[in-house]
This record gives structure tokens, sequence and C-alpha cells, in this order.
């Protein structure tokens, strides 16, 4: 049996490399996203789909968005090859922006603390996934508004599989009912706010990932988590009036403060967030 360190080193390394491929799936799949529904439009209307170049998660290669130029795998090397490059594409010297690496290290980071925590096996994989989806979705959300069912819907039944088989520590009747809670909770709110006002206040993807959370942690753990979310989400949104950061229309996302309560509830654990928040 190896040492924690050596087990949560071994994760951490695996976790920069995760880290790098979810960089290419934040960026990519919200463009496939968008292609494949453009293709159901014109398929519903009867039209011919225009021929694309092949794009998913592998093909093309990683390019320098500046100028196009394939990279090289020494240009793929996670966080080393942003350090080495001293954050400029090697042919332009456009400036490659610094999410790259702090996501890689985010996600390291992250497997470290499972290899730590559980050590290296079925359990610390299991909530390596976790962690790897929840950073996903809450970047891809940040960024365009999305949570893609491609990775909401899997991560809720990774959750129930995970209780099922005894390896998220929660037991099935729990982690089935934290699914329905966590669903039903934000569709009953999205409801009342828009018979009340007329608007939607978030989308249907708030509710998978909700009912995701739910899955993972059991429904004792749906209060906590949606308090940290909305504590921290109200905060964020305060500083960005007050510094004139909010974009059009005045909105934030809330995946990002959902994903990020889930993070903290494996990080410290559920009950641990009504400590934070002062209950």
């Amino acid at each position: 049996m190896l040492p924690p360190s050596v087990d949560a080193a071994l994760l951490a390394v695996l976790g920069l490399l995760i880290g790098s491929f979810l960089n290419v799936v934040i960026y990519r799949l919200p463009v496939m996203l968008e292609a494949r529904w453009k293709a159901e439009c014109a398929q519903m209307q009867g039209e011919l789909a225009q021929p694309a170049e092949r794009f998913n998660l592998m093909v093309p290669r990683s390019r320098c968005q500046s100028c196009g130029q394939t990279l090289s795998w020494f240009e793929n090397i996670p966080v080393l090859s942003y350090v080495m490059l001293r954050g400029r594409c090697r042919h332009c010297q456009a400036p490659i922006s610094l999410r790259y690496p702090l996501i890689e290290l985010a996600t390291g980071a992250l497997f470290f603390f499972c290899g730590w925590h559980w050590g290296l096996n079925a359990t610390a994989l299991v909530w390596c996934g976790f962690a790897a989806a929840l950073l996903a979705l809450a970047m891809i959300d940040w960024d365009t508004t999305l949570l893609p069912d491609d990775i909401t819907l899997p991560l809720l039944w990774a959750g129930l599989m995970a209780a099922a088989l005894g390896l998220s520590g929660v037991a099935l009747p729990d982690a089935v009912w934290g699914a329905v809670g966590g669903y039903m909770s934000l569709w009953l709110v999205y409801w009342a706010f828009k018979l009340a006002t007329g608007k939607e206040g978030m989308g249907f993807g708030d509710f998978k990932l909700f009912a995701a959370l739910g899955a993972w942690f059991g429904w004792q753990a749906l209060i906590p988590i949606i308090l940290m979310a909305s504590v921290i989400g109200a905060i964020v949104g305060i500083a960005m009036k007050f510094s004139s950061a909010l974009r059009e229309g005045g909105y934030i996302p809330f995946g990002p403060f959902l994903a990020g309560a889930g993070l903290t509830a494996m990080l410290l654990g559920p009950q641990a967030i009504l400590r934070v928040v002062g209950l």
C-alpha cells in the first residue's frame, strides 16, 4: 500500500492531465451543441445542412485561437507549457489566457484532495470524476449560461450508481430522494418566480445540476448546498454590480455557484457549509 502522499501526488498528476482536457471540453462542447441545434433546425425545416469541418472533442487538434497554428505536443503540457512559453503563443506571440493553467491547477488540486482523503481507490476516482464534471459545468455556464445535458445527466446517473455501489457514502434511497428533491425544489421556485414576475429566473439546467448534487450527497445536503450557493452568488453579484462588471441584462448564471457549493460539500462536508454560513 502506498503512503497517502504518494496516492495524492499520483492523482494530482492525473488531475493536471484531465484539467488540460477540461479546457478543451469547456471551449468545444458549447460549439458542438450550437452546431447540433442548427443542424436539427435545418432538418425540421426540410433544409439540407451544409457540410462542416469535423469538429468534436478530439478533432481537430488544438490550435492557437489567434493565428490558427496547430499546437505541438510540447505546447500542450499542462501548466509547464504555459510557463515555458511565458503565456504567449510560440508562433504569433499572442497572449494565452491565464485561465488555462488555472483550470489545470484547480483540477490537479481537487484530485490531490481526493487521493489524500480516500486513497488511490474506486471511491477517490468517482469523486475525482465528480469534481471534474462540476468544474467543467461551472466554466461553461459562466461563459455561455448553458449547463449541457451531456454533463449534468451523466453526473446525475453517476451519483445514483455510486450510491448503489457504496462508493459515495450515501444510501441509495437518500440519493434517489436527493435527486428528486433537488430537481423539484428549483422547478417550483422557477415557476413561482415566473408566475409572479413573468420572467425566467433560472434555466432548466440548474434543476438538473441540483438534482445531481442531491444524488451525490443525499436529500439531507440540499439545504446546506442551496444556502451556500445563494450566499456566494449574492456576494459575487453585489461585487460585480458595484464594479460595473455585470453582463448585459444584469444577470449572472447560478450554475457556477451551485457547482462551487457542491465542491465545498465534497471538501468540507455538507454540514460544514451550515457552519460557514452561520447556521
